[in-house]
């Protein structure tokens, strides 16, 4: 299945006699006021996700910021947005599917092959000319999926820690706060150890579109047995669908820096050095 669809393709799919679900996930960290966006414009017939409550479970900061829902809370919730066997899904944002991609990982990891990210989000549909809708939306009919964990590989924390020495572990942060020269929400500022700065951002063409396939492989290189992290796994799964792009499988550390640097037993790298 491709990782991403064009708004053509959506367009004319939901048109169909079975359209996508539709998947509006605004979240941007320091932002609050995603539903709000939400019910100001989105693409007709969206329903909104919430990716704090929805999309990752409330735990102490040894887990981390967002870590994994259960796999009963994220099929309850799935089942809310109409996800149902057998019918594709397509997620999307605002902010070139840095936030949209965690509801793409996230429904990978829990066994939905049919999930696609819509390249360039909100941005890209309105500038096809494509009408928005205003208020809220629910799914026409609960949706009947069943979900199982593990379809997707993770890390632990002491697995991000050992895979510099016989793979690659990308840390998908701004490059400042990969080099400690800023840490705006941890508790403490650097890298992992042996982490190679990939900033997600670098994913993108200034459209906010996905870079071509051909553009992320040579981006990437010849990397093999890759893990990335971030701040608390969400533009992580960005990096994950970039890498899938490109033809690379990747393992995702849902813990990322946030479960990391609450660990005081955990060493801190700082520097423009991966060591």
């Amino acid at each position: 299945m491709s990782v991403t669809r064009t708004v053509a393709d959506l367009k004319s799919a939901l048109g169909s006699l079975v359209p996508p679900v539709l998947l509006d996930v605004r979240w941007a960290l320091g932002d609050s006021a995603g539903h709000q966006h939400y019910l100001d414009a989105h693409i007709p017939g969206a329903v909104f996700v919430d990716l704090d409550t929805e999309l990752a479970e409330h735990g102490g900061p040894e887990s981390g910021r967002h870590p994994l829902p259960s796999i009963e809370n994220l099929q309850a919730a799935a089942r809310r947005w109409g996800v149902t066997s057998g019918v594709p899904v397509v997620v999307y944002d605002n902010t070139g599917n840095l936030a949209a991609a965690r509801a793409w990982w996230l429904l990978k990891w829990a066994g939905v092959s049919d999930v696609a990210l819509l390249d360039g989000g909100l941005k890209a549909w309105t500038a096809a000319g494509f009408g928005t809708s205003a208020g809220e939306e629910t799914a026409a009919a609960t949706g009947d999926i069943e979900l199982s964990a593990g379809h997707l590989p993770t890390l632990t924390a002491d697995e991000a820690a050992a895979l510099p020495d016989s793979g690659t572990l990308l840390d998908a942060r701004a490059p400042e706060r990969y080099s400690g020269e800023t840490e705006p929400i941890d508790p403490k500022a650097g890298h992992i150890p042996g982490a190679i700065s990939a900033p997600t951002a670098q994913n993108l063409d200034a459209d906010g579109t996905f870079l071509p396939a051909s553009a992320l492989k040579e981006r990437f290189g010849a990397v093999d047995t890759v893990g990335v992290y971030c701040g608390s796994g969400v533009t992580a799964a960005h990096q994950v669908a970039a890498l899938a792009i490109a033809g690379i499988d990747a393992a995702l550390f849902p813990g990322s820096w946030s479960q990391w640097s609450n660990d005081p037993s955990r060493p801190v790298a700082t520097g423009t050095s991966p060591r």
